[in-house]
């Protein structure tokens, strides 16, 4: 699950990062009280307006502005909230904003240049153990560092059962060319930001930029959070940080369903149960020549009124011109499977408009492809995975 920068930032505060702070609005009218509540609270005469999406590179799309009156605020404000961000990590049709951040400036004149760092926090899957990985060249740009100038990435790995020693997070402000307060601010920005990732159960934590203030201030100044899915049970705070509007609306259905289920961009739906089979399933797709269209998990369970919802799903997306039912019967029978099948066609009528091959096996296939073949219905039978990758080719051509 993903945080917006605001929501990301209050979990970093609650850990002790210093932050940007900031007022989120969901209107110009909104956004110019939030404008004069921060300038009571800190002082700050210059406002950051900041769209509140998931996705990063919001500033190359249009969406972060800096504001240097009241009014500015609202002008901006009014500009951006509505408006479809489209970012590098957006689709061509973008994200509509819904809501802004507003932030005080915090590039400020002082005693030094203001400096950008980059950091985050995230599992190295290869080798088992979290990883901070930094840089001291942070920014918009940090991709582009990665390509041109990768001795400029560092990276600390992190064994979870001993946790972040004090060698590593020296070693961290030492690689970023820190020195003096500003060394120390940073060895403790390192400590908290590694504790907000372990105790909220990230999957990744990422500040871009950590900025070191014209007076040597160690601060977060933008923040990409993801959350881990499967821990979100214990900590209910962050799980009702969740933005429905910015997911995909037929992924959102299908996990209120009981669904687990991702769209690609192929033409052969894929209804399995289990991900290692989902996984194979597309495999057989590709090697047929066609392009899955999705990943859709039933579960352990494959009814009449789960299957059918899980065709109304795959249905949605017009690129379908074939689906496959991969079924293996070992928690359900085979001969359920198909009836659930049958009952959940029959109930849809004239709404299946493309064939539909399924492949059950395990406990009762035999029965199960007697029951198929003998329904009726316009549906390809198989037992074995080849079988079914034959049947794919045959009808997508």
């Amino acid at each position: 699950m993903n945080l917006h920068e605001y929501q990301g930032k209050e979990v970093l505060n609650k850990y002790g990062v210093k932050i940007q702070r900031g007022n989120v609005a969901k209107t110009p009218e909104e956004a110019v009280k939030m404008a004069q509540r921060l300038t009571d609270s800190t002082g700050t005469q210059w406002y950051v307006i900041k769209a509140q999406v998931h996705a990063g590179g919001r500033g190359k799309g249009g969406g972060v502005k800096l504001a240097k009156s009241l009014d500015e605020v609202k002008e901006i404000s009014s500009k951006i909230l509505g408006m479809k961000l489209v970012t590098p990590q957006t689709s061509a049709e973008g994200k509509t904003v819904h809501q802004v951040l507003i932030a005080e400036d915090v590039y400020y004149p002082g005693e030094s240049e203001p400096q950008e760092y980059y950091m985050s926090v995230l599992l190295d899957r290869a080798k088992g153990q979290n990883m901070i990985m930094y840089s001291p060249e942070g920014g918009m740009d940090i991709e582009e560092v990665a390509e041109k100038m990768p001795e400029k990435i560092f990276t600390e790995i992190i064994d979870p059962a001993v946790g972040l020693r004090p060698f590593q997070a020296n070693r961290i402000a030492f690689n970023l060319g820190v020195d003096g307060d500003a060394f120390k601010d940073m060895v403790r920005f390192v400590f908290s930001l590694y504790k907000a990732y372990v105790e909220s159960d990230a999957s990744m934590f990422e500040i871009n930029p950590v900025l070191k203030t014209s007076d040597n201030q160690i601060m977060a100044v933008d923040c990409k959070v993801s959350l881990d899915d499967n821990a979100l049970f214990r900590h209910k705070d962050l799980a009702e940080l969740r933005d429905k509007r910015e997911e995909d609306p037929t992924e959102v259905e299908a996990g209120e369903a009981g669904l687990n289920f991702v769209k690609l961009d192929g033409n052969v739906g894929c209804m399995v149960n289990g991900a290692g089979l989902a996984m194979a399933t597309m495999d057989i797709i590709k090697l047929s020549g066609g392009s899955p269209a999705n990943f859709l998990d039933v579960g352990g369970t494959a009814d009449a009124e789960r299957v059918e919802k899980a065709f109304r799903i795959i249905l949605r997306d017009e690129n379908v011109n074939a689906i496959l039912v991969n079924i293996f019967g070992g928690i359900v029978r085979c001969d359920r499977v198909a009836q659930g099948i049958i009952d959940a066609y029959k109930n849809m009528g004239d709404a299946i408009q493309v064939p539909i091959i399924v492949r059950l096996q395990g406990t009762n296939a035999e029965e199960a492809k007697k029951m198929i073949d003998e329904s009726g219905l316009q549906v390809h039978s198989a037992i074995t995975l080849q079988e079914a990758a034959d049947k794919v080719k045959e009808v997508v051509g």
